[in-house]
């Protein structure tokens, strides 16, 4: 046997795997296709001549447990926002300030024309935060029973709002005012292609997983970009003294815990006590020479910029600094919603396209250079909501420039200028602006048709035989997913990895942590 961990892809997951495996000392090798370590969880120089680090495909952290910072001696520094939110809303705009609720109720009051939607806004939060502080600790412990995680949270009402029944139901009860609705709705939507009133309930546990992040659901910006994340970890496992192979694309695996490679022009092949898959099942079925379900369907356009400046608003009263500083909500009110979900469903891009945008320099301009610093320039990313793969399969090149024309336009619809006129020029004289829809993320990334969870969300809890294991067992008891796909994966999280190394600790030494 070669190594104890084979270890197939070197995204964050794979790395926090390789990590606690080889700080308990066993051999871990990880196989990386990219010439880079870390996945989706990287930054990029993405325009000639501008020194800026973009986090290219994901830029926020929530699910990160402080537990797996500290234990894998991490040092990354995430900063929180104290804006959440705002929302233009015809000649005003809603804007959630978490540093002074008078602030925002006035807000809401200009918005809504009453007081009864915040009240409502601060009982449907504090329902999330006991949800939240129930509910996270189990994410890095065997899986607990629906019954089990059910007695947990203690409270049949915020059970049947987040677990049985669909959001958009409970969001037309709780709230008068669309936008309001609409605002909550999207953390349902990020990534997942649902109507607010899915039977399936995809769009609740997209909201879940977005509302539960250590205990509070803070979504933190990190510090030097998501790159120093994957820097860290990557650190961290090379401490531990883990084998980090890049440019090594896995071409099979066998139950039994083979692994064939391609290296430059040679194939080589390695056997591990087990096998650890950073990617996504059906890619794994692939592999494994196995038939897989349907393809999942990744429903975003991810589109990065930089900015000479931040642009106009239409509610002059409000600092673009402050709007900006949370996240800036674009034509998404719960009707926008659910008219561009059924366009797309359609088969067409939405007219008037729903998209958040996010600014990180604003919290932490270290990933600006000196000059970019000086000259005031900011970031902006946007995603784009209700953007599946089915829309590009026909002509990526072309669906994309027509995504990003409307979307564009959705964006200026809400502003005071054009945004083009913001832009920063590259050294070629271009827009500092581009775009990546589900397709290009296949393509770059391995994202089964550009799905960033790799398939539907589960929820948090096992069911029959499941309960009680950790949620990345496969049916080969050698190999375990520890990448988005598994139970309790999804987002920038570590979880899966820190998991699936438990199993393997667990199941072979009788269940000693890492040290």
């Amino acid at each position: 046997m070669d190594y104890d961990a084979v270890i197939v892809g070197g995204g964050h997951n794979g790395l926090v795997a390789a990590a606690y495996l080889a700080r308990a000392g066993r051999s871990v090798l990880v196989l990386e296709r990219r010439a880079e370590i870390g996945g989706a969880a990287v930054s990029f120089r993405a325009f000639p001549g501008v020194d800026v680090r973009l986090s290219r495909y994901s830029y926020l952290v929530s699910l990160l447990p402080q537990r797996i910072a500290a234990e894998l001696g991490l040092g990354v520094q995430l900063r929180r926002r104290r804006m959440s939110s705002y929302t233009p809303a015809g000649g005003t705009g809603l804007l959630v300030d978490t540093g002074d609720g008078e602030r925002t109720g006035a807000s809401f009051r200009a918005v809504t024309g009453s007081t009864k939607d915040y009240a409502a806004w601060q009982r449907f939060y504090a329902s999330a935060a006991r949800v939240a502080e129930a509910t996270f600790a189990s994410l890095t412990e065997p899986l607990p029973t629906r019954a089990e995680l059910r007695r947990r949270i203690g409270d049949d009402e915020v059970w049947t709002t987040f677990f049985e029944r669909p959001a958009g139901e409970t969001l037309r009860e709780l709230f008068d005012d669309d936008v309001v609705r609409g605002v909550v709705l999207t953390d349902a939507l990020i990534g997942t292609f649902a109507s607010a009133d899915d039977e399936r309930l995809r769009q609740n546990r997209c909201l879940l997983y977005h509302l539960i992040g250590n205990g509070t659901g803070d979504w933190d910006v990190p510090v030097g970009g998501m790159g120093a994340v994957t820097d860290a970890l990557a650190d961290a496992a090379r401490r531990a003294g883990a084998t980090l192979v890049t440019g090594a694309e896995v071409l099979s695996v066998t139950p039994d815990g083979e692994v064939r490679y391609r290296a430059g022009d040679a194939d080589r092949v390695v056997v591990g006590g087990h096998v650890l898959a950073n990617v996504a099942p059906r890619t794994l079925a692939r592999l494994l020479g196995e038939e897989s379900a349907a393809s999942p369907e990744g429903a975003q356009l991810k589109v990065n910029m930089v900015l000479r400046r931040l642009p106009r608003l239409r509610e002059a009263a409000v600092d673009p600094r402050d709007a900006f500083g949370g996240t800036f909500h674009v034509n998404e009110s719960f009707a926008q919603l659910e008219t561009a979900y059924q366009e797309a469903a359609e088969g067409r891009i939405p007219t008037v396209p729903p998209c958040e945008i996010y600014c990180h320099s604003l919290t932490d301009p270290s990933i600006l250079g000196p000059a970019e610093r000086s000259a005031g320039v900011q970031t902006l990313t946007l995603f784009g909501l209700h953007m599946p793969a089915r829309l590009f399969e026909a002509d990526n090149d072309g669906a994309r420039a027509q995504a990003l024309r409307a979307t564009v336009a959705s964006l200026d619809s809400v502003l005071a200028e054009p945004i083009e006129d913001c832009l920063l020029l590259d050294d070629d004289g271009k827009p500092c602006i581009e775009a990546k829809t589900p397709l290009d993320l296949e393509a770059e990334l391995g994202l089964p048709r550009g799905h960033i969870f790799h398939r539907d969300l589960s929820w948090p809890y096992g069911e029959d035989e499941t309960a009680g294991t950790w949620g990345v067992e496969t049916a080969h008891e050698r190999v375990l997913l520890c990448g988005a796909g598994a139970v309790r994966g999804g987002g920038v999280s570590g979880i899966p990895g820190h998991n699936a190394a438990m199993a393997v600790l667990g199941r072979r030494f009788g269940g000693g942590q890492a040290g």
